[in-house]
Order: C-alpha cells, then sequence, then structure tokens
C-alpha cells in the first residue's frame, strides 16, 4: 500500500486556487480591487519565479479575512467553489485519484494555499487528508494572520512529517505528483516523483533524473 501525495493547483485543477481566491474576493467587494489584484498578480509571479516570500504573501493573501466569523467565510466558500472552482475540475485528475483509491492507497493533497481555500476543493475531490497554510481562527473569528509552518518548498517536507507522525499507519512507498519547481525538495524526497503538467524548469529536471511526466489537461 502507498500513500500518494499531489500537490493541488496546476496539478489536480487547470488553475491555481490562491490566485482565483484573490480575483473572487475582488469580484465579492470585500477588498480594494485594482490595489489587490495588482499585488495578487506580483504575488504570483514571485511563486513563478521562485521568489515567493511566503510569509508577506499569506499575510496579504488572509488579511481580507480579519473579522470574519466562520459562518460568514463558510458562505464565500460556497459561492466560490460553485463559481470559481467548479471549472477548474480536471476529469483525468479525478481518474488518476480513482486509480490509486482502487490500489487500497492513502490520498492526502499537500499544497502552499490556505486551508480555507482549498478543504472546500479536497472534499469536491473526496481527499480526506489535507495539509495546507493554516489561517489563524479564535473564538469562531478569523484574524487574517496565517499560523504554523507554511506548507511550502521544504516546508511542504516539515508538515509531512509532522503529519506522517500523527497517523496509524505505514506505507510501503510514498508517490508526489506535482507541477511546480517549487515542490522539488518533496519530489525529491519521495519514492516516486511525478510531474505533471509541469513548468519550465521542472520539466527539464524531471527530464534530466528519468521521473515520469504526463499530463492531465
Amino acid at each position: 500500500m502507498a500513500l500518494a501525495i499531489f500537490d493541488l493547483d496546476n496539478t489536480l485543477i487547470a488553475g491555481d486556487s490562491d490566485h482565483r481566491w484573490g480575483e473572487f474576493i475582488c469580484a465579492s467587494g470585500l477588498v480594494d480591487a485594482r490595489q489587490h489584484t495588482a499585488q495578487n498578480d506580483t504575488f504570483l509571479q514571485n511563486y513563478q519565479d521562485g521568489t515567493l516570500d511566503i510569509q508577506a504573501y499569506l499575510t496579504f493573501a488572509l488579511g481580507a479575512l480579519a473579522g470574519l466569523t466562520t459562518q460568514q467565510v463558510a458562505r464565500l466558500q460556497q459561492e466560490f467553489m460553485e463559481d470559481w472552482v467548479e471549472p477548474l475540475i480536471l476529469s483525468a485528475a479525478e481518474n488518476l485519484l480513482k486509480k490509486h483509491r482502487q490500489q487500497g492507497d492513502t490520498l492526502l493533497i499537500i499544497t502552499a494555499t490556505n486551508t480555507v481555500v482549498t478543504r472546500p476543493i479536497a472534499d469536491r475531490l473526496d481527499v480526506k487528508h489535507l495539509i495546507g497554510c493554516e489561517a489563524e481562527c479564535i473564538n469562531g473569528v478569523y484574524t487574517g494572520r496565517p499560523t504554523g509552518i507554511p506548507s511550502f518548498q521544504e516546508g511542504k517536507i516539515t508538515r509531512l512529517k509532522e503529519w506522517l507522525k500523527t497517523q496509524q499507519t505505514s506505507w510501503d512507498t510514498t508517490h508526489f505528483y506535482s507541477d511546480s519547481h517549487n515542490d522539488l525538495p518533496l519530489l525529491k524526497w519521495v519514492d516516486h516523483a511525478t510531474a505533471v503538467d509541469p513548468d519550465p524548469r521542472l520539466e527539464a529536471f524531471a527530464a534530466a533524473q528519468g521521473w515520469p511526466i504526463i499530463s492531465l489537461r
């Protein structure tokens, strides 16, 4: 039995849910659209370039939640899923998840996107286990601040090791699927790495390593 680990954005879905959440809250009037869009686009470019300051980004991305209750955020999540995420769902990705389930594997999504955005997506994909960046919530009200170790770059390994300590199961082998060079630390750490619709840097590295390169689009 294997542990099958998946990145989310541009791997299991055809887009970046974090960036789309930023577009969604602009459209919803929660933030100043012009200013937020400019910063959102800059952070996305930084991510693609491998220069993202994850703490600065999380502070920016989660700031719009400050003062909102869990009930208010739940309504936003539902609207976001229906109108902004559902069109990104990939049938080939669902089939890949199904294949691993049928093999008896444990499925885990690990993403640098916060769990406010990604928990509903994981639920939609029927993946129980999720590791993502965490938004601080005190007494049912979001503070707008991040908490814990971000699951980004080497932080994905740190968070995964923490999660493994909480599990009662041991696995014979580990797989990880990702599109991004930012995930190279974890791709190198697992037993079986697969590049999925990879960015140019990951594609070149995967080819040099002889890793499988697949498309779910």
